[in-house]
């Protein structure tokens, strides 16, 4: 874990505990751990070794690997410039929350897709047809889809040119709804 990651991890540590309906008090009892400390951990002015971290995931009914996936990326800033190529590009680079494609032109992927995560769909310019649920959907310019986490579809560009905007949750996070969290 470099230091940037281990900085930021707190963020996520505060927002799992928040969500569980835990006191610092709760998660001290069940990791070992002091509340001095993992409040310092939550307010990022201390780097938990991964033997804590490990400690503070078990506590808090996750694991390490989750809470690094849920690590604040709110001070990452990326600029990615525009390109002139067709084809894919990709929006967010790195381990994020989001995950954000461009697709330019028109890629007629001929596959089926289904992601574990929600997704939205919005045309740039030109046009696609979208199927899902059994149904075709034609989106236009400005036209948005969203589409729920394990929905099959398919798309394809139906006019030249075509700039089609995805932006979805990460399949590295597990945004799926478990009533035993």
């Amino acid at each position: 874990m470099d230091d940037k990651e281990a900085l930021r991890v707190g963020a996520a540590v505060r927002r799992r505990r928040r969500t569980l309906g835990l006191t610092l008090a709760a998660v001290a009892g069940r990791s070992g751990l002091s509340v001095p400390f993992l409040s310092q951990i939550e307010n990022e002015r201390a780097r938990p070794s991964p033997r804590s971290l490990d400690r503070v995931a078990q506590a808090l009914e996750t694991t390490t690997e989750r809470l690094r996936a849920a690590a604040d990326s709110a001070r990452a800033v990326d600029v990615v410039r525009a390109g002139d190529e067709d084809g894919v590009r990709r929006l967010v680079r790195g381990r994020h929350q989001l995950s954000a494609l461009e697709f330019i032109g028109e890629p007629d992927l001929g596959r089926e897709f289904q992601h574990r995560n929600d997704e939205v769909m919005y045309v740039v310019e030109g046009a696609v047809e979208v199927e899902a649920e059994g149904r075709a959907h034609r989106l236009g310019r400005g036209d948005t889809l969203f589409l729920s986490g394990g929905v099959r579809h398919r798309w394809r560009a139906t006019v030249p040119g075509t700039r089609l905007l995805v932006v979805s949750v990460a399949e590295h996070i597990d945004a799926t709804y478990d009533a035993r969290r």
